[in-house]
C-alpha cells in the first residue's frame, strides 16, 4: 500500500464535490427566486430590492416560475445520483425552503430559518457520502446555523428602516443597539 492510500479515504469523492456544487448553485438559485416571488409585495416597498427583477418588472411571475421549475429540475437530477437515505433528506429541505419568506412575517428569527435552510448541505454531505447522519454532521449543521443567523443578521441591519415600515420582522430588528454581543455568543 501507498503511504497516500488512508489519506485518500478521508476526501470525498471528486464526483460527489461536482454534484454538491452544481446541485448548490440550482438549488440556491430556486430558493432565492422562489423568495423573490413570494417577497414581490415587500420588495417593492424596499429601497435596496425595488430593483429586483420582479418588482423592477424585469420579468413576470410566470417566467420566474418557469425559471424556478427549471432550476429544481436540476437539482432533482443531482439529487437522484445520491444513495437512498440522501434523497428523502433533500427533499425534506424543500419544507423549510417553502416556509422560509414567509417566516419574517410572523417571526423576529426568520435568520433561524434561513440556517435551517442554508446549512442543509452540511447534512446532505455526511448523507450522501456516509448514507446516515451521525454527531459531526449534526455539530455542523448546529455551526453553520448559528453562522447563518450571525451574517444574515449583519446583512438585514441595512434594512432595518424599510423593514419597520413594511412589518418585516428580523434579528437586526430584534438585537437592534446589542447586535455586536448576540454576534459574540453566535460566533463564539
Amino acid at each position: 500500500p501507498r503511504p497516500t492510500d488512508p489519506l485518500l479515504t478521508l476526501l470525498p469523492a471528486p464526483w460527489y464535490l461536482l454534484l454538491f456544487f452544481i446541485g448548490a448553485v440550482a438549488m440556491r438559485g430556486a430558493g432565492c427566486t422562489y423568495n423573490d416571488l413570494a417577497d414581490e409585495d415587500i420588495d417593492n416597498q424596499v429601497e435596496r430590492t425595488r430593483s429586483r427583477p420582479l418588482p423592477a418588472g424585469k420579468v413576470t411571475r410566470r417566467q420566474a416560475w418557469i425559471f424556478v421549475i427549471i432550476q429544481a429540475l436540476v437539482g432533482l437530477a443531482v439529487l437522484l445520483q445520491f444513495n437512498s437515505f440522501a434523497i428523502p433528506l433533500g427533499i425534506a429541505s424543500l419544507v423549510i425552503v417553502a416556509v422560509y419568506p414567509f417566516m419574517k412575517r410572523i417571526t423576529n428569527w426568520p435568520q433561524f430559518v434561513l440556517g435551517l435552510a442554508f446549512s442543509w448541505g452540511a447534512l446532505m454531505g455526511w448523507a450522501a457520502e456516509f448514507g446516515d447522519i451521525d454527531d459531526p454532521a449534526i455539530m455542523l449543521y448546529i455551526g453553520s446555523i448559528l453562522w447563518v443567523i450571525g451574517y444574515d443578521t449583519i446583512y438585514a441591519h441595512q434594512d432595518k428602516e424599510d423593514d419597520a415600515i413594511v412589518g418585516v420582522r428580523s434579528t437586526a430588528r430584534l438585537f437592534g443597539d446589542n447586535t455586536k454581543m448576540w454576534l459574540s455568543g453566535l460566533y463564539g
